[in-house]
């Protein structure tokens, strides 16, 4: 998994390039695991969607509308026309419209989740960067406290050694919105 829980001392010292490595691994199995615990019914939708958003789909689409015109306008003879006014035509695209759609907006939905949980992950990971960047913080001012340097970032100090409340940058958020949405 991440690097990121692991004692110093409980690992021999590795190189960006290995850590990079072992995370992208880890990111993989688990995307493979999610996929592997979808239903059926999601991983058909999703399949759909894939072929929807493809070329191929829009070449078999142009394939077939244009033998459908040409078959009803008589231009193929051995072929009797069965939808001369193209009503027929247009029901199917009309429903096969309707079905894209519904498949489409079922893996947005998936994907919409997804990306609300990387984002949750995202924010955790950023919370604890900031909680040991503020632990760091704190030992370099003993340090530099206890050697008696002083330093341009001293009058900051204290400041910096705070964690920040998650809840009151949410707020400051909501509130700098707020404002902006008002006339």
């Amino acid at each position: 998994m991440f690097k990121r829980g692991s004692k110093m001392s409980d690992q021999r010292p590795a190189d960006m390039q290995s850590v990079l490595h072992q995370n992208i691994q880890a990111l993989v199995e688990h995307r493979r695991k999610e996929e592997e615990h979808q239903g059926v019914q999601v991983r058909i939708a999703g399949v759909i969607s894939r072929f929807a958003g493809s070329m191929a789909f829009v070449y078999l689409h142009l394939a077939i509308l244009v033998a459908w015109i040409l078959a009803n306008l008589g231009a193929i003879p051995a072929i009797p026309a069965w939808d001369p006014t193209f009503v027929i035509l247009a029901m199917v695209a009309s429903v096969e419209a309707i079905f894209l759609s519904t498949f489409v907006l079922i893996n947005q939905n998936r994907m919409a989740e997804t990306s609300e949980r990387r984002a949750e992950l995202d924010l955790q990971i950023s919370l604890l960067n900031e909680h040991e960047t503020t632990r760091l913080i704190e030992m370099v001012a003993a340090l530099t406290a206890r050697l008696n340097v002083s330093t341009p970032a001293d009058k900051e100090l204290p400041q910096l050694a705070e964690n920040v409340d998650p809840r009151k940058v949410m707020t400051q958020i909501q509130q700098a919105s707020g404002d902006q949405e008002e006339p």
